[in-house]
């Protein structure tokens, strides 16, 4: 089996503060692997690891080994680090004085992986349809996107991320602040991504369900350190560590 991210005794601190605390964890190339557990566990910082946003935070130390498609992210280029790793985060943030297309393109054309406007018109619409809101917008691209509802700036969000053509997809919470509708889209956009793309995509969600809907396997987090992880089904249904049954139960 390949893996798209691997960590080894990962420890990241903050002002001293340690937040992450010995992770080791094998994500799967190809999969959706959801990330649970309480508030404070760590599993934002460990999404920002991957992609090293987390080298952006004030007193940080990080020790351990991360590798990404079998690469040390330290030995490489923060930029190709990211390029590799698109992020999508809890809340919506599209670039509000840009419009919707450019919105989508902007990073693609920066990066350099589109040139002509022949190439930016058919990176836009693939990246829309991918995120289910080409038949939405097709009509208003030059629109600003303060004109769409939360869900669909979040789906935009997506398809912003999905244009730089990553390997892997990095979601925080993606659907912790749209509306059902919408989180539905979100859920079979990521599906059809995994499926038809093969992107390998690494979720934080605080829904049981959601994971158990999406997920191939679930890793579960309390207090900095990984305390179970597995296929989505074995979790759900015989889950060994008492955090877990009491996530699943909703009692933290």
């Amino acid at each position: 089996m390949s893996y798209a991210i691997e960590m080894e005794n990962l420890r990241v601190s903050i002002f001293e503060k340690e937040i992450l605390k010995g992770i080791n964890l094998k994500v799967p190339e190809g999969t959706i692997t959801a990330l649970m557990g309480p508030s404070g566990s760590g599993k934002t910082t460990l999404l920002r690891v991957v992609n090293r946003l987390i080298d952006l935070i004030e007193g940080v130390k990080v020790s351990g080994t991360v590798k990404v498609f079998g690469k040390s992210i330290m030995d490489m280029d923060v930029y190709d680090v990211r390029r590799m790793s698109s992020m999508v985060f809890q809340m919506p943030n599209p670039f509000p004085h840009m419009s919707i297309y450019d919105n989508v393109v902007i990073g693609a054309r920066i990066n350099g992986v589109i040139k002509s406007k022949k190439e930016m018109d058919e990176l836009a619409k693939w990246a829309l349809e991918k995120a289910m809101l080409w038949d939405e917008v097709k009509g208003r691209l030059k629109d600003p996107p303060w004109r769409l509802s939360g869900g669909q700036q979040q789906r935009l969000c997506l398809a912003r991320a999905l244009a730089l053509k990553p390997r892997l997809l990095l979601l925080d919470e993606p659907t912790a602040n749209i509306d059902p509708v919408n989180t539905l889209k979100i859920e079979e956009a990521l599906r059809n991504i995994r499926k038809e793309e093969g992107i390998t995509i690494f979720m934080v969600t605080h829904m049981p369900q959601q994971a158990i809907r999406l997920a191939d396997y679930t890793v579960m987090m309390y207090d900095g350190k990984v305390v179970e992880g597995g296929p989505t089904e074995e979790i759900a249904i015989n889950p060994k560590h008492e955090v877990t049954k009491r996530f699943l139960r909703g009692e933290v």
